[in-house]
């Protein structure tokens, strides 16, 4: 049987600031995030599995998708937790904002090496995380490859 690739696309907003950056992103800002995500493995076989014909039923990924990345990341502000940021995402949770702070610089680049490994644990195992992409703007976007790791 062909090993076959399917990609699935979310979109969520985010807003982060880059500490010690020597350009603009380093005041808080945000984006409209598009997330590729692409997996790869055989279809189902079994005429009798209600999956017949399916890598992933396209639910399932969404499904995981969803719970680890858009709905933790949609409309909060990502902070690096080891910089003073810490002091002002304090300020925004006490006023009740969705922060998250995380032990990497919030970048296209270190974020998408944070949903990789957070998607590769969740998918079953007959099914390889093949490619993100996280797109920031309409110009500019971040790749990970399972090929490159």
């Amino acid at each position: 049987m062909s090993n076959i690739r399917i990609t699935k696309q979310f979109s969520f907003e985010t807003g982060h600031a880059l500490y010690g950056y020597d350009g603009k992103c380093r005041n808080v800002h945000g984006h409209s995030y598009k997330l590729a995500v692409t997996v790869i493995g055989n279809p189902i076989t079994d005429s009798n599995n209600v999956k017949f014909g399916m890598v992933i039923d396209f639910t399932d990924l969404k499904k995981i998708v969803k719970e680890e990345i858009v709905n933790v990341f949609d409309h909060a502000t990502v902070f690096n937790k080891n910089t003073p940021h810490v002091e002002l995402a304090k300020i925004l949770k006490d006023r009740g904002h969705n922060v998250l702070l995380v032990d990497y610089q919030p970048t296209s680049e270190m974020m998408i090496i944070d949903f990789a490994e957070k998607i590769k644990k969740r998918l079953p195992e007959n099914i390889k995380l093949n490619s993100l992409k996280l797109q920031e703007t309409e110009t500019s976007y971040a790749e990970w490859h399972a090929d490159d790791n």
